[in-house]
């Protein structure tokens, strides 16, 4: 384990990483890889991880294949399975940093409360929860699926039963034997309900709306595969590259209404394969197109659902009785245990509310309620501050892993630019901000995430898409490929900056991701 350290015994650092997810731990092995090695990784609990430290619930693992869904500069991470679990996934994010030394950077148990731009310093100022620091460039990674969406319906802080959300599993309460109610029907669901139904004495999933499900080939990888993988030059790049163009083809579809219907016809197969019931296949079947919602994989769903002691709820939930969820339809259902599978509130940003930048205003100010972002990693008035994971940058098929190494790609490229120009700070232009945007809105009108006929967390509460890319997932990493400089304003101080060592450090022992790593 990275042991916790205190945010006091830290000078003021050329670069601040706010979180220690997959995005942090990326930004920090990327900047010190370029030289820059006054970098400090802030995080708010007491141990690494992001999504993959909080959701800790039963049958949680990824459904992006974990050769794509890893490093680039770890081409030799094993994986036990094609879509590796939870604890081997934190366990590989524990052994990339340590093997790339970055415990003298990370400072664990330290909430960053607030930032606020100084011009006059050209440096952020920032107040977190063990005192005072300032940085140069501030980089937020805190992540999409971050803040949990909690059931907001009459009577659920009364329900007489263990009630959490999927992010905050409760692992005291034993569901053996007990009645257990599921509410939400993504992807927490999809994994849920399958790995808790033999010990339920009764499961009911509450489905607001329908969703497309594609068969999850998750298979054991045998080490003789993996040996053969390390083997073998360029196995794992060749193997990654083409999970990488099959990735690149389902995204197709969702920028092509027409080409979804392909999908959608393998995806009813799925279906009707899986459940015989034609009245349960009905109440599973979408009104909407395949891609407007995030696009779900299983292989264990379906057939879950169809245990005598499983029951679809086709319908909402209107409020909690006692130990009764009463259902939008009048369906009421008696339950010893409430699980929120609701998902998370991806656009929002908290730290957005009390970020500061050039003219007194926070970001969420700024936004609107409607988050934007040039390239989706800088804002006008917002100097040397980066956004990972930022609006408009994902989709519905793509490895976020790809997008976020392609946006390190262009910070680094610009904090290169700074230095070498002896430049203090950039501010991209507002009409270079506002043109980027018109632009992916306009390509985002004919896509299936903005004409499939539903609603979902791609859309801010203004009624714009702030979450998907509407072109290529190529074609973004092209774009941020090159630091476009034409695009920015920048603050030089009477004196140059000096240029950082460009020293790459070398990682340590391999360590393989395996469950065994686990404290």
């Amino acid at each position: 384990m990275i042991p916790a350290q205190s945010a006091r015994t830290v000078r003021d650092v050329r670069a601040v990483v706010v979180g220690a997810g997959f995005s942090g731990i990326g930004a920090a092995v990327r900047l010190r890889e370029a030289g820059f090695d006054d970098v400090l990784v802030l995080e708010k609990e007491t141990h690494l991880g992001g999504t993959w430290r909080e959701n800790t619930y039963p049958g949680c693992a990824c459904d992006v294949p974990s050769t794509l869904y890893s490093y680039s500069f770890t081409p030799d991470a094993t994986w036990s399975r094609v879509f590796a679990g939870q604890r081997e996934i934190l366990a590989y994010l524990r052994a990339t940093a340590e093997r790339y030394r970055l415990c003298d950077a990370l400072r664990c148990g330290v909430r960053v409360l607030g930032a606020r731009w100084d011009g006059a310093a050209g440096r952020w100022l920032l107040e977190t929860s063990d005192g005072p620091c300032s940085t140069a460039v501030l980089i937020l990674a805190t992540g999409a699926w971050h803040v949990p969406r909690r059931l907001d319906v009459p009577g659920i802080e009364d329900f007489d039963g263990p009630v959490f959300h999927t992010a905050r599993w409760d692992h005291s309460v034993d569901l053996t034997g007990r009645r257990v109610t599921v509410v939400g029907s993504g992807a927490s669901a999809v994994q849920i309900v399958p790995a808790i139904e033999a010990q339920a004495a009764a499961v009911d999933l509450f489905q607001r709306t329908a969703q497309w499900v594609l068969p999850k080939p998750d298979l054991p990888v045998p080490a003789a595969l993996n040996r053969l993988l390390d083997r073998l030059p360029g196995a794992r790049g060749a193997l990654r590259a083409g999970q990488y163009a099959l990735q690149e083809g389902i995204g197709y579809a969702f920028r092509h209404p027409h080409a979804a219907r392909l999908l959608e016809t393998g995806a009813r197969a799925h279906l009707r394969l899986a459940v015989r019931d034609r009245q349960l296949r009905r109440e599973l079947t979408p009104d909407h197109r395949l891609g407007c919602k995030r696009l779900l994989t299983s292989s264990t769903f379906y057939r879950a659902l169809s245990q005598p002691h499983v029951r679809l709820r086709p319908t909402a939930v209107r409020a909690v009785r006692g130990k009764e969820v009463v259902g939008a339809d009048g369906t009421t259902v008696h339950t010893d245990v409430l699980i929120e599978a609701t998902g998370f509130r991806v656009g929002e940003l908290p730290l957005a509310r009390t970020l500061y930048g050039t003219n007194g205003r926070t970001l969420d100010e700024a936004w609107g309620g409607a988050p934007q972002a040039y390239m989706g990693t800088t804002v006008s008035g917002f100097p040397n501050l980066f956004l990972l994971l930022g609006p408009n940058l994902l989709g519905g098929s793509t490895s976020a892993i790809t997008v976020l190494e392609a946006q390190l790609t262009y910070l680094v490229a610009a904090l290169a630019h700074l230095d070498q120009g002896g430049h203090r700070a950039l501010d991209v232009r507002p009409a270079a901000q506002a043109a980027h945007n018109t632009a992916v809105q306009e390509a985002l009108a004919t896509t299936v995430y903005n004409t499939g006929g539903c609603t979902s967390y791609y859309f801010a509460p203004t009624g714009q898409n702030t979450f998907a890319w509407p072109w290529s997932t190529g074609r973004l990493v092209r774009r941020l490929r090159h630091f476009s400089a034409d695009a920015y304003t920048f603050d030089t101080p009477a004196r140059p900056l000096p240029l950082p060592a460009q020293t790459r450090p070398q990682p340590g022992n391999r360590t393989a991701p395996t469950d065994a790593q686990q404290p």
